[in-house]
């Protein structure tokens, strides 16, 4: 028996051996390296290295919940609307020879409910995906949807409804920006008309004239300075006004049918924000001043999503801005001339809670002989007050009163406008990340 374990045990030590020198014989299987991500803090906060690259990323978003109540006029309209937006975006910026390489897109879905928000009458509910911002920017460079350039995106605005200026609507267009230095820049940009149509009317009717194709995109230029005191914007825009109605005017020889020519538009603004530490820090103050000519569509935003919601208990009509109105002795098109001025002051009483105080001022004018919608004058003034419990998360509440004067005599009744005003409600739940 000693000899059989003996042998057993050998056995099993020469195949141990052997193994042992097979195994030394082939190459040492490496772990995968682990490449972690690195943080960039080249372009702020909460930007991140992608793995393998030298891109940076940031991934952000936002929840948003309105409870809004607006005055109602009839029993077929809400009071209450309720509204639901989520967002998601990204920012990716590469640092090249050639500048600054940055790709941004910001993608929102929205729910609302209710007259509020400018739902027809009771039952309405809507849901909107949108594509609110995508651009590339490539040194001076920016092409995509962006805030348009004839607004001041750096004003420090802090309104939930809306106000009579342009609120730094997005729009798709293709821009040059010069930088010069020391704050001062300069941009040169081609925007997409069909986001600045107002619309046109048949002389002193309420009935909507059909607009043409767009043959030539808005042109936009601005002025900037941005510092540390605040910043300023000198902002210019051309629009083309083009009717697509064949118009039938008498001649001593006979009636002539033609469409209006086409014209062109246009609007300036000038805007500036202070920052105001001497009162409290985060404190600033803002304006913005707009003329315009055929483009009234830059005292509001137009088609890009900042457009006025009209409060429900405008009884005489809501106010109505459009390009222009087809005389309908001539044929031809008459501009409509309108201005605005709007402003607001930011308040830190603590600093987690602060209020916004603001207001607008809008005086429509269409120069005709005859009464049109496109008259009339308007002012809203509005307070909100915030608390951020923590880092990027805000509630607040906000009044906003608007009272409307609209001129001359309603054509369906043949009676004369009166002044109308409203006011709205709005408690909102946000949350930034």
């Amino acid at each position: 028996m000693k000899l059989v374990k003996s042998l057993m045990l050998g056995s099993v030590a020469g195949l141990a051996a052997v193994a042992g020198a097979q195994a030394a014989d082939l190459p040492a299987k490496k772990a995968a390296p682990v490449e972690y991500v690195r943080v960039c803090s080249t372009y702020g906060a909460g930007f991140f290295y992608i793995p393998g690259t030298e891109t940076c990323l940031r991934v952000g978003g936002r929840v948003r919940a309105d409870y809004l109540y607006g005055e109602p006029l009839t029993r077929a309209q809400d009071a209450i609307g309720f509204r639901a937006r989520g967002r998601i975006q990204l920012d990716a910026r590469t640092a090249t020879a050639y500048g600054l390489l940055r790709t941004f897109v910001r993608f929102e879905i929205t729910r609302s409910s209710g007259t509020p928000f400018g739902l027809a009458n009771t039952g309405n509910i809507s849901t909107s995906p949108n594509v609110a911002e995508a651009f590339v920017q490539f040194g001076g460079l920016t092409a995509g949807r962006v805030v348009s350039f004839f607004s001041n995106g750096d004003l420090p605005t802090g309104h939930m409804g809306t106000l009579r200026f342009d609120d730094a609507p997005d729009v798709d267009l293709l821009a040059y920006t010069f930088t010069f230095g020391n704050g001062f820049s300069a941009t040169i940009s081609v925007e997409d008309g069909l986001e600045r149509r107002e619309g046109l009317r048949f002389g002193d009717t309420w009935a909507v004239a059909q607009y043409g194709g767009q043959r030539a995109p808005d042109l936009v230029g601005n002025i900037k300075y941005t510092g540390t005191w605040g910043t300023a914007q000198l902002s210019g825009a051309i629009h083309q006004v083009r009717s697509n109605n064949l118009i039938t005017v008498g001649t001593p020889f006979g009636p002539v049918s033609d469409y209006p020519d086409t014209e062109y538009g246009f609007a300036v603004a000038a805007y500036v924000g202070v920052n105001l530490p001497q009162l409290a820090p985060g404190d600033a103050l803002w304006l913005a001043a707009t003329f315009a000519d055929g483009a009234p569509a830059y005292l509001d935003g137009g088609n890009a999503g900042t457009v006025i919601t009209p409060f429900a208990a405008f009884e005489n009509g809501t106010p109505t801005l459009v390009d222009a109105a087809i005389d309908p002795f001539t044929g031809d098109l008459k501009k409509t001339r309108a201005w605005s001025i709007a402003g607001g002051l930011r308040h830190y009483w603590t600093p987690t809670i602060r209020s916004n105080f603001f207001g607008s001022y809008l005086s429509s004018d269409s120069r005709q002989t005859f009464n049109t919608p496109a008259d009339f004058r308007e002012y809203r003034l509005g307070a909100n007050i915030f608390w951020q419990p923590v880092s990027g998360l805000d509630l607040g509440v906000e009044v906003i009163y608007a009272n409307t004067d609209l001129r001359g005599v309603n054509p369906t009744t043949g009676l004369g406008f009166r002044n109308s005003n409203g006011w709205e409600g709005r408690f909102r739940v946000q949350r930034d990340f």
